[in-house]
């Protein structure tokens, strides 16, 4: 784990998704939630602002710069 501070620290580090197939090729990913770490690094919060479906994976991505429109 990287010990860079964050210019806002009350910005996640990660967003969390529930990833979901349907059968075709394709998979369906919804943000569900996101991860801010502890102060000492050594753990995290996970806040859930709705629950996966049974049967989806729980996917934890690092949050990255929006790009401009």
């Amino acid at each position: 784990m990287s010990n860079k501070k964050s210019a806002n620290t009350n910005l996640p580090s990660h967003r969390i998704y529930a990833v979901s197939s349907n059968g075709d090729k394709k998979s369906a990913w919804q943000e569900i939630g996101a991860v801010w770490p502890h102060k000492d690094g050594k753990g995290f919060n996970l806040q859930f602002a709705a629950r996966p479906l049974e049967g989806a994976a729980i996917v934890l991505r690092a949050v990255s710069p929006k790009k401009a429109a």
